[in-house]
């Protein structure tokens, strides 16, 4: 299907209504499921033309891990590929070859990155449609935006939130997953002609290849301290009644591949932890502990409430994690008024430049590097000193020319003398 982008006084307010699209235009192909199927696509893909748009669908929210449940596919000359790799049981060899040496066309890739990993799948060069819209400028920047804005076509979407892990997938599901890959390359052509018009494609392929090459986040070192509604427990004992809830619940969620959400809420976690029940008649007492599925794990539970009480108070949680990083911001001025000083005209001074340059001050410069730099100076502030820095840290180029000079000079401001 050849589609034009939205021609520059088309994009503008006065653009026309955009077409609705609700079919693939060469209709849904059949799901690749066995080894014969997935050899006649990998055999089309490498005799296609041109980048290769990618996508994935998970079961985030109904599944434990982030395993891709099908990848989309589509190149010119070889059309739209359905892949299920659960039925393929993860072996999507024949790809890797057919793949080979071509640009991938990504919307958010550092979403579908990591479970194309899981398959041996990566990239040899990216372009990230949703990074390119930020670096445009643009104020909305999911894929229908995108690609109404850019190519003047609406996109049916409403399955982005579904369970995919389930067999068979709907029919009106695989119209939906086949389309968020229909578009994908007209709108990389179209967002590289809009960057390069505004003169920053350079600084979109530094950042596309920074996705490429980024490497996994580490595990955190205590994950129960993302619960939610944790922040009203204090009582170091009701943070081990937390933590080994959560813990228990994680276990659970983790052998039977369920989101762990579903196993049991954070806000019965922490409601839990702070009644601190100690028999099952207390427990399921509470919201949601008294359902049906919830009185079948209630031993379960109760076992890691137990654990909790019968712990030492030296092996008790402390009230906040180690961190490494600065502290919140809000208490700069009191701790070190010096550093509140220089984080003040940091922001002041990257604002101007992301504002100058049409850019989201996140994507000029990340605002953790920002904090740390500012709270932590090097003691050599010159300009060659804190671009060396900020490049060791994890600065591109484009970002160091437009913001290395602003942060040195910003590093110099102090407090003002107390009165």
């Amino acid at each position: 299907m050849a589609v034009e982008a939205a021609s520059p006084e088309t994009v503008g307010s006065d653009r026309p209504e955009p077409v609705l699209l609700t079919e693939p235009a060469d209709g849904v192909p059949p799901v690749v499921d066995t080894p014969a199927a997935l050899d006649a696509a990998a055999t089309a893909l490498a005799a296609g033309t041109g980048p290769v748009a990618v996508d994935t669908e998970r079961a985030s929210g109904y599944r434990y891990s982030q395993r891709a449940y099908l990848v989309q596919l589509r190149r010119e000359g070889a059309g739209t590929v359905l892949v299920d790799p659960i039925a393929l049981g993860g072996e999507l060899d024949p790809l890797v070859p057919a793949l080979a040496g071509t640009e991938w066309v990504l919307h958010a890739a550092s979403q579908d990155l990591p479970c194309l990993a899981e398959l041996d799948l990566r990239p040899a060069k990216l372009f990230d449609t949703e990074l390119a819209g930020r670096l445009a400028g643009f104020e909305r920047v999911s894929l229908g935006a995108l690609v109404e804005r850019m190519l003047g076509y609406r996109l049916e979407k409403g399955h982005s939130a579904a369970d995919w892990s389930r067999r068979p997938l709907p029919q009106d599901w695989l119209v939906y997953a086949a389309l968020d890959v229909e578009l994908l390359t007209a709108l990389r052509e179209a967002m590289h002609d809009e960057l390069v018009k505004q003169g920053k494609l350079d600084w979109a392929l530094e950042e596309f290849e920074a996705v490429r090459t980024a490497e996994p986040a580490p595990p955190r070192a205590e994950p129960w301290r993302r619960t939610s509604g944790i922040h009203r427990v204090r009582n170091p004992r009701q943070l081990a009644a937390v933590r080994a809830l959560w813990q228990t619940r994680d276990k659970f969620a983790r052998e039977r591949d369920l989101a762990p959400g579903r196993v049991l809420p954070d806000s019965s976690i922490v409601q839990a932890a702070q009644a601190g029940p100690k028999t099952e008649a207390d427990l399921v007492a509470l919201p949601v502990f008294g359902g049906r599925q919830q009185r079948r794990r209630a031993s379960m539970w109760l076992q890691a409430l137990r654990s909790a009480r019968r712990l030492e108070n030296d092996e008790l949680p402390a009230p906040a994690s180690a961190s490494d990083g600065p502290p919140p911001t809000n208490r700069w001025a009191d701790r070190d008024p010096d550093a509140a000083a220089r984080l003040t005209a940091a922001r002041a001074a990257l604002s101007e430049i992301a504002e100058a340059n049409q850019l989201p001050v996140e994507n000029l410069l990340l605002p953790d590097l920002v904090r740390r730099t500012c709270w932590s100076p090097p003691e050599d502030r010159s300009l060659a000193a804190v671009t060396a820095l900020l490049r060791e840290k994890g600065a591109r180029e484009w970002q160091l020319e437009l913001t290395a000079a602003a942060i040195a000079e910003a590093l110099k401001a102090t407090a003002p003398a107390p009165e």
